[in-house]
């Protein structure tokens, strides 16, 4: 609607005056020259340039006065017509319309993890086809932990996508190592955590001057060392002897299970020193001592040790008790009335 808007009111005005006013006395009077003219008063111009301005063409519309045509075709005239420059296909170049980021991800939540992450595909996908080994077989590498890679990247990486990334870090792990690409070696490296746990392997235990082989366990809060030391059966708990420590006929098998399964029951002398904890647990914590020392006498016993179960770390511990609650988990009786 023309109130709202101000500019048609104006324009209406104007087409009126020009309308209004008569053009002709201007342009046959000679003491006013065509410069003198407003421009309002002038007929609308139209200049047609063709494509790669070859020729340029003035033409009035609606005008029969020569003078003006003529000055139409002197200004046409004074400006020279040019042809646009050859386009240089060999060197051209574009400049983009706005500033084109260097990373595909950068408009995600998390640009430098996701780049990490289409890289390792990449990797993948490039030597898919190399001979793989089994995962037991594969060295084994320390890599980030989820607090340390988001330090590394500086982004909040949820814990479902950075185990994917490790699925594809333990992929590529398991590549030939003879027929491992450097490229591959390289990335691997990059996320591997400062000081390689797995690189310094702690010294294996010897027997020491005196013939004796140190064992250590632990059993919830108990702890035990034995020393063993080739003799004829005999066992010392804490300066007594096995029956008079553990008064259970189940607590002293359990202590000497590893030597009764090997049959060398009679072809040792133990020393054991056990604190912390109860009865039970000080005899499970004596049960694996025993069969690590054991292991430093005779390595080769570690399948039988291994079957029976005396070697494996059992690493349950008694759940905490709750506020409120009778035990860990046991709640006070409810009565309604």
């Amino acid at each position: 609607m023309a109130w709202q808007r101000p500019n048609c009111i104006v324009r209406a005005v104007q087409q009126s005056v020009r309308q209004a006013t008569p053009v002709r006395p201007f342009l046959q009077s000679s003491a006013a020259p065509l410069s003198s003219i407003p421009t309002h008063f002038l007929p609308r111009q139209r200049i047609q340039t063709r494509g790669y301005a070859t020729e340029i063409e003035g033409k009035v519309e609606g005008n029969e006065n020569a003078e003006v045509t003529a000055a139409v075709e002197a200004a046409a005239a004074a400006t020279p017509a040019r042809a646009a420059p050859e386009i240089d296909f060999d060197n051209f170049q574009t400049n983009p319309a706005r500033v084109i980021p260097a990373s595909p991800s950068y408009f995600s939540g998390s640009p430098k993890f996701i780049d990490h992450l289409l890289n390792l595909e990449r990797i993948l996908a490039k030597y898919a086809s190399l001979p793989i080994v089994a995962p037991a077989d594969a060295p084994r590498m320390a890599w980030f932990k989820l607090t340390q890679f988001r330090d590394f990247v500086g982004e909040p990486v949820p814990t479902k996508k950075y185990r994917n990334l490790v699925k594809l870090l333990q992929r590529l792990n398991r590549i030939e190592p003879a027929l491992l690409p450097g490229e591959v070696r390289k990335t691997l490296g990059s996320f591997l955590r400062p000081g390689n746990p797995y690189g310094n392997q702690p010294e294996p235990p010897t027997v020491d001057e005196q013939g004796r082989a140190r064992g250590r366990g632990k059993r919830k809060t108990s702890s035990s060392v034995v020393h063993l030391v080739e003799g004829e059966g005999e066992v010392m708990v804490n300066g007594k002897t096995l029956s008079e420590f553990f008064p259970r006929l189940h607590d002293r098998e359990s202590a000497t299970w590893a030597l009764r399964c090997t049959s060398r029951l009679d072809k040792y002398n133990a020393w054991v020193s056990v604190q912390g904890g109860g009865v039970t647990g000080q005899a499970e914590a004596t049960t694996l001592a025993m069969a690590r020392a054991l292991l430093v006498h005779e390595p080769a016993l570690k399948p039988i040790l291994r079957q029976a179960g005396v070697i494996t770390v059992d690493a349950r511990r008694v759940e905490r008790k709750k506020p409120g609650h009778i035990k860990a988990r046991k709640m006070p009786t409810w009565v309604k009335r």
